[in-house]
């Protein structure tokens, strides 16, 4: 299990043959030709963009850092590039509408989360390979229109920015594409020729839908350096019904825990269907191939366990949140199963009973010895009556924070309440009301 002190050690270059383990992994979409003899001889400087339309990237981001961060294990130097600049205008790869333009404001505040969730997978102070993070505003936010586009933009030929892809699939929408988004590619190639000269960067990492931007940059350089630079691309992924990666009923799962709590991310991965596990864990956990393999056989041949959902949840919200946010989800979870609250707060509570019933009910009704047992199942509305509440706690079925209540005398007093404010009535394995305590 990895531990959320672990940093990844450094090698000398390279180590490990990381085009192989990449392609096993089924990281690989395309690559430009000799890159993985590119990565067997040489230590190789490699970045990859992120979009800071929000302040923290979600689980759609994980693949490209994880990218970034074995190729940082064999070696390798990584860079982050977060897009202040190509922020401002928009990206129109994957995308069937212009995009809202942010302000410098919330761009640079978008930044500094991003830059917080990065530091969980990539060291800062390795010695040799350490990564960066850097922020392409400094250098677009610098440059003069009429000099880019003399020493840059003849580079151009509009039928080759025509030819793209992710441009014609915008020129055939109702809204088309804005010339603000159509020099979109310019600039992303403008980064990787910064990122050349500055540190010797020579290899670009991204989505699928990034290719033809990618190969704008190389080419880039080519022209303009005599430098021959690589590219690689991620597939993008889906899951077995369909859906897109990372969206569920509720929305985006991101990797912010005020966004999406550590219990509901762990959820997330905990109900990936049995075709996607096993890709999963090869894409987003460090587990080795033997690992990995005996948890593929587990799901061919004990589908019910569900011991491969189980890894890949733990693994992942251990990477993103860490070890003890992990253990805290996984007690959450047995609560629903009649485990112990303690050391759950009433936030968790609420989270892990989103879609129970509840009640408000006022604190002077806990007055003095507190309220008896028989009027608070009725008043909370777990029970119908009084009567079928008295039944059920003559037969041992009523729980109160999943304790049981044989004592149809009993008081529950306001200290029995999690943080004054909440109680868990339970009758029954699995029929809960929450009980707000105002």
């Amino acid at each position: 299990m990895t531990s959320e002190t672990d940093r990844p050690p450094v090698a000398d270059p390279p180590s490990g043959d990381l085009h192989a383990d990449l392609l096993w992994r089924g990281m690989v979409f395309d690559t430009t030709p000799g890159l993985d003899e590119v990565l067997r001889r040489e230590r190789v400087t490699a970045y990859v963009g992120f979009d800071p339309t929000a302040s923290s990237l979600h689980v759609g981001s994980l693949l490209p850092i994880m990218g970034l961060a074995r190729l940082q294990r064999c070696g390798h130097s990584p860079i982050a590039i977060v897009g202040g600049g190509t922020g401002l205008i928009g990206d129109p790869s994957g995308k069937t509408a212009e995009r809202r333009l942010l302000d410098a404001a919330q761009v640079e505040e978008n930044l500094q989360g991003i830059r917080g969730q990065l530091e969980r997978f990539l060291d800062f102070d390795a010695v040799g390979n350490p990564a960066r993070i850097v922020n392409n505003l400094d250098w677009l936010g610098n440059l003069r229109l009429v000099d880019f586009l003399r020493d840059t933009g003849k580079h151009f030929t509009v039928n080759y920015m025509l030819a793209k892809e992710s441009v014609k699939r915008r020129l055939e929408s109702e809204d088309g594409i804005s010339y603000t988004e159509f020099t979109y590619m310019m600039l992303q190639a403008y980064d990787f020729l910064v990122l050349h000269d500055r540190y010797g960067c020579g290899l670009q990492m991204g989505g699928s839908d990034q290719w033809g931007n990618i190969l704008a940059g190389s080419d880039l350089i080519r022209r303009m350096r005599g430098a021959r630079v690589h590219g690689m691309v991620f597939p993008l992924v889906t899951n077995a019904v369909g859906t897109k990666f990372g969206k569920t009923e509720s929305g985006t799962v991101w990797l912010d825990r005020e966004r999406t709590s550590p219990y509901r991310f762990h959820q997330f991965w905990l109900n990936t269907d049995d075709r996607d596990v096993v890709p999963y864990l090869k894409y987003f956990t460090w587990m080795d191939r033997g690992e990995i393999d005996a948890l593929a056989a587990s799901v061919a041949e004990h589908p019910e366990r569900r011991e491969a959902q189980r890894a890949l949840a733990t693994e992942v919200t251990t990477l993103v949140h860490g070890e003890a946010e992990t253990r805290r989800a996984e007690r959450a979870a047995e609560v629903l199963f009649g485990g112990e609250l303690d050391e759950l707060s009433a936030e968790d509570l609420l989270d892990v009973f989103d879609d129970v019933p509840s009640s408000d009910l006022a604190a002077d009704a806990f007055a003095g010895d507190g309220i008896g047992i028989i009027d608070l199942l009725a008043d909370s509305g777990l029970t119908a009556s009084r009567g079928e509440a008295r039944r059920l706690v003559r037969s041992g079925g009523v729980f109160v924070n999943n304790r049981r209540v044989g004592d149809e005398q009993a008081k529950i007093g306001i200290d029995a309440a999690v943080e004054g404010s909440l109680l868990v009535l339970r009758k029954g394995k699995k029929n809960y009301r929450l009980v707000k305590i105002r």
